[in-house]
């Protein structure tokens, strides 16, 4: 999902942002959105809202893809909380 979120970007001319915004999806990196900004020549809040932006393109991609899994619409959700609770005995 995340090299479908980032040929969106790169298809909105943002795929330099995507570069240094992607790994924070996975909290990858704990690079500060000042440095991002700096290198990106952007503002720090408007690399805030990029960030944010991400994130819920990000979570939207989720749920469409879960919800070619399930069998009805309103089964999502709890698919997506079983999905947590599996990660978080992982850890």
């Amino acid at each position: 999902m995340q090299d479908y979120l980032r040929e969106e970007c790169v298809r909105a001319g943002k795929g330099r942002l995507y570069d240094d915004l992607g790994p924070h999806l996975a909290a990858e990196k704990q690079e500060s959105y000042g440095e991002i900004a700096v290198r990106q020549g952007l503002s720090e809040n408007a690399v805030r809202v990029a960030a944010f932006r991400l994130r819920q393109r990000y979570r939207e991609l989720v749920r469409e893809e879960i919800r070619h899994t399930v069998a009805r619409p309103e089964e999502v959700d709890e698919e997506i909380r079983h999905l947590l609770a599996i990660i978080a005995e992982k850890r």
